[in-house]
């Protein structure tokens, strides 16, 4: 069975050694995010994905946001491996913010009474798609990211340093680059654990 979408998939991988350099032109990163957040299917067609772009001295600016952001919280003795991983983030070329815009899924919440409480967890399945997506397409044109989490303590900031919508609810970040290493090998659960069949 040959299927370049499998391949992809087995091939994505957390990396965490990037640079600024780029094997595609910024608007290429961008129309692929694009393409991303536009055909990445939602509950009900939400189209609740929302995401952030950074690229060049807005990512680096990111990642020295959320560095101080950290050294307000993270005890002094144990602030030098979070110092290294914010400088390893902002090696790379670019970050993509996920958010979830939850004006969209209040108005479905209101639509839709009957389903009102699962239109949020319906939503965060469709920005783990999205991400997932962005994630696998940036690897297979040659980057290299890791998917990371500092919100909310960083959410305001966002907001306010890059114009957010207020409804927009951010969800993860993706630092992306040329990779610099190679991941480890991953070791696997006895896949016939983790999938049952029934003929």
């Amino acid at each position: 069975m040959s299927n370049g979408f499998l391949e992809a998939v087995k091939k994505r991988r957390s990396y965490y050694g990037i640079s600024k350099q780029s094997p595609l032109s910024d608007d290429q990163i961008v129309s692929l995010i694009q393409d991303a957040v536009k055909y990445t299917p939602a509950s009900f067609n939400s189209q609740s994905a929302r995401a952030l772009v950074l690229l060049g001295q807005q990512h680096d600016q990111l990642w020295d946001l959320t560095k101080e952001t950290l050294r307000k919280i993270v005890p002094a003795e144990h602030f030098g491996a979070t110092e290294g991983k914010m400088d390893a983030f902002k090696s790379g070329y670019g970050t993509v913010l996920f958010f979830e815009d939850n004006a969209v899924i209040e108005g479905l919440q209101k639509q839709f009474a009957d389903y009102a409480e699962n239109f949020p967890k319906w939503s965060l399945q469709s920005s783990g798609m999205v991400q997932y997506v962005v994630w696998t397409l940036l690897e297979s044109e040659g980057f290299g990211a890791s998917l990371q989490h500092y919100n909310p303590l960083i959410d305001d900031q966002v907001k306010s340093k890059w114009g957010v919508p207020a409804s927009w609810q951010l969800i993860a970040q993706l630092p992306f680059g040329k990779p610099t290493s190679e991941p480890g090998d991953k070791e696997f659960q006895p896949i016939e654990e983790r999938v049952k069949v029934h003929k």
